[in-house]
């Protein structure tokens, strides 16, 4: 491993958390790394939520639980099982002293344009939408988010599980930019060994 690299290796999901405060100038920090990465037609299209108060990350938690149980029931009987089995990993943000969510916005493209005028048949016109630029423009900034957070010791879990009860988590924490729903979400702490 090249040292300059180093940086890189130091970033794996972690799932356990000290309850240790993080601090507003590392959060900064983490934010200000997030947001250089590159985006599609340098739309910056992602907005970040920070929410360091436990009762909301427990009724967030509570939240995805919720939802999970619900969608359960829509679900064929081969296929419930393994869905409630993740409820777990989709709530482990619950024992970090923050969760960041991170929300994509919209982003023109042909597609949309395609369909506007409907001379092209929908399904042909929505194979130019199928590499969804929102999505990777917020991937981006959440792999800078993540490795920026390791960099400076700090462990995080990028997570798309819970955005399911992305509706219910967004009553919670009010409103956010217009069209911009959520993409991801990483705990973020002082990773607990052993």
């Amino acid at each position: 491993m090249m040292k300059e690299l180093e940086f890189i290796y130091k970033r794996h999901s972690v799932r356990r958390y000290q309850d240790t405060p993080v601090p507003a100038e590392d959060l900064r920090q983490i934010l200000a790394a997030a947001t250089q990465a590159p985006s599609g037609k340098n739309l910056q299209s992602w907005h970040f939520v920070v929410v360091k108060n436990a009762a909301l990350i427990a009724k967030m938690a509570a939240a995805v639980r919720e939802k999970n149980r619900q969608l359960a029931e829509y679900l064929p009987e081969e296929e419930r099982k393994p869905f409630t089995g993740m409820v777990e990993y989709h709530t482990v943000f619950k024992q970090a002293p923050v969760v960041i969510l991170a929300y994509a916005g919209p982003y023109p493209t042909v597609a949309e344009s395609l369909l506007k005028g409907g001379r092209m048949p929908e399904q042909e016109a929505r194979q130019y939408a199928k590499a969804n630029p929102a999505i990777q423009n917020v991937a981006a900034a959440m792999e800078n988010l993540t490795l920026a957070a390791a960099a400076l010791g700090y462990g995080t879990c990028w997570m798309t599980g819970p955005t399911y009860a992305a509706e219910e988590i967004g009553a919670m924490i009010g409103p956010v930019k217009e069209s911009y729903f959520l993409a991801a979400m990483t705990p973020l702490g002082v990773p607990l060994t052993a």
